[in-house]
């Protein structure tokens, strides 16, 4: 078989794959789910996060304070 025959079929079996994918993608996008229903709820969410994240931090930064403390039993000579 020569090109100039191939090249119809070859054409439209192109063209059928190219639509089917295109049909498949637009059916299967749907919207995600948001994660708060309201601005209130965020809101709430976002301060205890924050409050936590202020949590920690105080906690990290007891113990590098500590951590650079010379013990108490070294004298300076």
């Amino acid at each position: 078989m020569n090109w100039f025959q191939l090249r119809w079929p070859l054409l439209l079996f192109g063209n059928v794959a190219v639509i089917c994918v295109l049909c498949f993608y637009e059916a299967t996008s749907a919207s995600p789910q948001q994660p708060f229903n309201n601005a209130t709820q965020q809101r709430e969410e976002t301060i205890r996060e924050l409050r936590e994240i202020k949590t920690l931090l105080r906690e990290q930064n007891t113990l590098l304070r500590s951590a650079n403390e010379p013990p108490a039993t070294a004298r300076p000579r």
